[in-house]
């Protein structure tokens, strides 16, 4: 099989940029530009400090999709580390699947607790406290992506 010139820059170029986004974010990510399809090696994904407004506190996040990339869906993975807790309203509906440990949702004084495996779904416009009795690490999944746009 003959590959012509222009075939092989266009591959070249696309593994070289796939390499450098790669390594300016942190973590593995496999974007196929024929199909659009994105994997993302999750436990490459190292999260960065999330500002909760509470001194101390061990949140961290980490987008790992762009808006270009994804403009209706949003998702990343946080971590919660020595029993930290936070309080947030979401503009968007959430899923959140846990990776590890226990996450915490409380809403009007009531908890919803899940563990490794599971799956928590809230609702837009609902004012929660993210919390963990331990440590949690959990994939989040937002609708719409651009929420702050509306």
């Amino acid at each position: 099989m003959k590959l012509d010139e222009q075939k092989l820059e266009e591959i070249i170029r696309r593994v070289i940029a796939e390499q450098f986004s790669t390594a300016a974010q942190g973590f593995e990510k496999i974007v196929d530009p024929a199909s659009g399809v994105i994997t993302v090696k999750a436990a490459t994904v190292t999260p960065e400090l999330f500002d909760t407004g509470k001194p101390g506190d061990k949140v961290f996040i980490s987008d790992v999709v762009s808006i270009e990339e994804s403009p209706r869906l949003m998702f990343g993975i946080m971590e919660m580390k020595e029993g930290a807790s936070f309080d947030w309203t979401l503009k968007y509906d959430e899923v959140d699947y846990i990776i590890d440990g226990t996450l915490e949702i409380i809403v009007d004084g009531k908890t919803s607790s899940a563990s490794k495996g599971d799956i928590i779904f809230i609702p837009k416009n609902s004012k929660v406290t993210f919390n963990t009795p331990d440590e949690a690490r959990f994939m989040y999944v937002t609708y719409p992506a651009n929420w702050a746009d509306q």
